[in-house]
């Protein structure tokens, strides 16, 4: 028997499933070309079309429709069924996987007194990319940044951190502006600094009753680690989460500007997996118990 080519029957199926092919690409970590190659290959292997094309896009038949629908009942068994596998060779190491800003700024300052408590749980950190989907076979615990308590038969979720941001400095910054700031816009004098956009700083002052500013200017970061760095070396003000940047404040670091907060509509949750063996189990509840425990002690200092 001629086995279809395992790959293509990957894209594909996650084309279907993402609808579409930048999607899928992003979800497989490869390109897009490389996706509509394999679906094409795809194609040619069945000797028939999967998508209606019109220009640019890609409509699904109804073929497609019922072959992605058993695939995708088909790959979730074997993925499955290799999980277990894998979960029974006596391998018990717990994986957490963390958006950046939460390993840097609170997981990994944390992690030898987890690791005091209870030494014999190994565990093993990665990031989560904030926007792309975690595959929760090799993940146990996940910290992310999202805008909604996530859903699912598979994971289990818990609001772990508020994402309200407030506008930080550098103490040497302020010293070296020499001024009061006597007015909210003043802060545009230190030099704004944006994560991602300048939508924050312009929502921020809107808020405030600064709607006059015009364009904001300063230099836009990529992520939050890259902010809060900037904001360390004294180049600007920044809207930075005061969840991520607590430990900054309470060594002195950097000092807050104000009490006013900008929310952006998402927060921080730990999410624990449900597709887990009995021996994991265990673990991943100890765990959990210990960062939310953490968590209220933070806050309370």
């Amino acid at each position: 028997m001629t086995l279809p080519p395992l790959n293509a029957l990957r894209a594909f199926e996650a084309v279907a499933r993402l609808g579409s092919f930048k999607a899928a690409a992003d979800a497989l970590f490869v390109t897009q070309s490389a996706i509509s190659h394999q679906v094409k290959n795809f194609e040619t292997w069945l000797e028939a079309p999967l998508f209606h094309r019109e220009g640019n896009r890609a409509i699904l038949l109804q073929r497609g429709v019922e072959l992605a629908n058993s695939l995708s009942l088909s790959l979730t068994e074997i993925d499955a069924a290799c999980h277990r596998a894998r979960s029974d060779n006596g391998c018990n190491e717990l994986v957490i996987a963390a958006i950046p800003s939460v390993a840097m700024c609170w997981l990994i300052p944390r992690l030898a007194k987890f690791k005091e408590a209870h030494p014999s749980i190994e565990t093993r950190i990665i990031y989560a990319i904030h926007g792309y989907e975690i595959d929760y076979s090799d993940v146990h615990i996940a910290f992310s940044f999202l805008s909604n308590e996530p859903q699912g038969a598979d994971v289990d979720a818990s609001f772990f951190l508020s994402g309200d941001s407030l506008p930080v400095c550098c103490p040497a910054l302020l010293e070296q502006h020499g001024e009061s700031l006597d007015h909210i816009s003043d802060l545009c004098s230190l030099g704004l600094l944006h994560d991602g956009d300048t939508w924050g700083w312009q929502r921020w002052f809107d808020l405030n009753g600064n709607e006059d500013l015009g364009p904001l200017q300063g230099t836009t970061y990529e992520d939050f680690n890259l902010l809060r760095v900037a904001v360390l070396s004294a180049q600007g003000v920044a809207l930075c989460p005061l969840a991520m940047v607590q430990p900054d404040l309470e060594i002195g670091a950097l000092v807050q500007l104000s009490d006013r907060r900008m929310t952006y509509g998402s927060d921080y949750y730990l999410i624990r997996s449900k597709r887990v063996p009995s021996s994991m189990q265990a673990h991943i509840d100890i765990f959990s118990d210990w960062a939310l425990s953490e968590r209220k002690v933070g806050l309370r200092h």
